[in-house]
């Protein structure tokens, strides 16, 4: 092991065990990534932990400092927190498209997105501790008392805002990516989500109300994973009257990845049905169309090699 190697253990080791000191139930993720590095169902040993079947990431993330230690100590794992069991709404205002130097938008982005929330309920921006992303955006991280049981949402609170609760995972801070590093850039106490935006959450449509579909460590390539992501957003951003047909095409695009063996079926048919329930989709609707757009542009695309 190289000096650089160990000094990059001990550095995310040291942000796991900071996290689980504030309550925070953490797990491992893909070193340099953001999916999970635990096992999956299907290679799930069905011992310690899982002896009575398989436990997902969500039930599986830990303050035990002991745990934490013989994890990290196996890997320069990124570390992920599990928002629901730790109590946490972690609101993500992400950077419109053309900030991040991708395709041009003219959605704003979630810094102004969220001030405009906040301004039209009369309240100020609720200033709590806050980590800047690699790609410029901000995760506001606010406590809610136990019993509370919030969602994930996508979208639907306000433009480029996505808010993670139960099933829901957000890198920490001092986790890196190839964009850059998870920094704290307001140390404060993390302070109570607000009874407005509390009441805003519980009447917004939920994007999924099960664990996330986090990635595991080998399970896809990049460009497989990037397009997954790409087009569940692009779901969950499309209003009523566009939603099925933009599921479908979602849905298609990515059924080349699975006949190239590139991401599993299961992966790809997980994401979008939250993606389409987030859209305000029926659950029977999303099944029908994913399972249809799947088996048509897997018996219909072409050779890997010639794509």
């Amino acid at each position: 092991m190289t000096h650089h190697t160990a000094a990059r253990r001990a550095h995310l080791l040291a942000a796991a065990l900071a996290a689980a000191a504030r309550g925070w139930h953490v797990h491992p993720l893909r070193p340099g990534g953001k999916g999970s590095a635990l096992h999956g169902e299907r290679a799930c040993p069905r011992t310690s932990e899982c002896a009575d079947g398989h436990r997902k990431w969500e039930q599986r993330a830990t303050i035990d400092p002991g745990r934490i230690r013989r994890a990290w100590t196996a890997g320069a794992f990124n570390v992920g927190i599990a928002t629901g069991p730790s109590n946490l709404i972690v609101v993500d205002l992400d950077v419109s498209k053309d900030q991040a130097g991708k395709d041009s938008s003219d959605a704003p982005d979630g810094a102004t997105s969220f001030e405009a929330l906040c301004e039209r309920a009369g309240q100020p921006v609720p200033l709590t501790y806050t980590v800047r992303t690699p790609s410029g955006g901000r995760h506001l991280y606010y406590t809610v008392r136990p019993g509370i049981r919030l969602f994930n949402t996508a979208r639907t609170v306000a433009p480029n805002v996505d808010t993670r609760a139960w099933g829901g995972n957000i890198v920490a801070a001092g986790s890196t990516t190839s964009q850059g590093t998870y920094e704290v850039i307001n140390g404060a106490p993390v302070a109570d989500l607000p009874a407005w935006l509390l009441q805003h959450l519980q009447s917004s449509p939920t994007s999924d109300r099960m664990p996330a579909p986090l990635l595991l460590f080998g399970q896809a390539t990049r460009r497989a994973e990037a397009s997954l992501e790409r087009e569940t957003a692009a779901v969950r951003g499309t209003s009523e009257g566009g939603r099925n047909n933009r599921l479908l095409s979602g849905a298609r695009a990515m059924g080349r990845f699975i006949a190239w063996g590139e991401i599993p079926r299961d992966v790809v048919e997980t994401a979008f049905q939250a993606a389409g329930e987030a859209a305000g989709l029926s659950p029977g609707e999303c099944r029908t169309t994913i399972h249809s757009a799947l088996n048509w542009s897997i018996r219909t695309c072409r050779p890997r090699a010639t794509a």
